[in-house]
């Protein structure tokens, strides 16, 4: 039997490359779309094609009409949190591609995923090579004690920093080794040009985010150690398409646990 999906952000940068993907996939179906600028319609006609049969609603309460299995979100950073809990409350698994969210947000969607008994997939970035990116610097951070992060992205970016910062600076601080770096309470200066901190203390994790045009995401990971550096970065394209593998895993998984699980590398083995 098909898992049956509703994609919110469905005429969207992401969206519209999983689109054709969810209807190419034998074991998903994708039932219901969420957009509000195409409201109404069909997703086919939408996205400039014939008829689908996949009907587009403005909002996730219409959408929950139809039975459904799994949401996949990729809409915007204040939506994707009332869409995550509105889904889990009616039955269905969540796949979070969406950034913007953060720790408290995490553990509330967790909360209420596991009194429903359903789980929940968020990525900061669903790209494997990104996962890749993550993977590497976790290890390097076992061995060498000073990391700060560099996150990169377009101009019109409405977060900052990005989701794939966020979950690595998150998961980074948690297990990094103390810094020896001048902590930023004796800065003199602007100690706010030091980056915004995840985690506390001497284990915390400085991002700097970088608003610009000509960037679309990337994220660089920098060690210091006496006399070397190492640099880990993964940048991505204009296309969506790195995004629809790990997206359509994550779907097809998702059901198999309860509560929130971060990272498409937690997936991975």
């Amino acid at each position: 039997m098909s898992l049956r999906i509703i994609l919110a952000g469905a005429t969207g940068w992401v969206g519209r490359a999983l689109v054709p993907a969810l209807a190419a996939a034998p074991d998903l179906d994708l039932v219901a779309a969420i957009s509000r600028s195409h409201a109404g319609t069909d997703l086919g006609g939408a996205l400039g094609g014939g008829p689908s049969g996949v009907p587009v609603f403005a909002g996730i309460a219409d959408a929950l009409a139809i039975p459904a299995d799994v949401l996949i979100d990729y809409t915007k950073p204040d939506v994707v949190k009332a869409n995550s809990l509105a889904a889990l409350k009616a039955g269905l698994a969540v796949v979070i591609g969406t950034s913007g969210l953060g720790s408290a947000d995490f553990a509330e969607l967790d909360i209420v995923a596991r009194e429903q008994g359903l789980g929940v997939l968020a990525a900061g970035n669903f790209s494997i090579t990104a996962t890749l990116m993550k993977r590497f610097t976790l290890e390097a951070a076992k061995y060498v004690a000073d990391v700060e992060l560099i996150d990169y992205a377009s101009a019109k970016k409405p977060d900052a920093p990005s989701g794939t910062a966020r979950e690595l600076a998150e998961t980074l601080s948690a297990l990094r080794q103390p810094a020896t770096s001048r902590p930023v309470a004796d800065v003199m200066g602007v100690p706010a040009t030091r980056g915004g901190a995840f985690g506390e203390g001497d284990r915390e994790v400085r991002v700097h985010a970088l608003r610009m045009p000509s960037f679309t995401l990337a994220v660089e990971s920098i060690f210091g150690a006496p006399d070397e550096r190492l640099t880990i970065r993964h940048d991505a394209g204009s296309s969506a398409a790195p995004y629809v593998a790990g997206t359509l895993l994550a779907a097809r998984r998702v059901g198999g646990w309860t509560g929130v699980r971060r990272g498409l590398d937690t997936l991975l083995d």
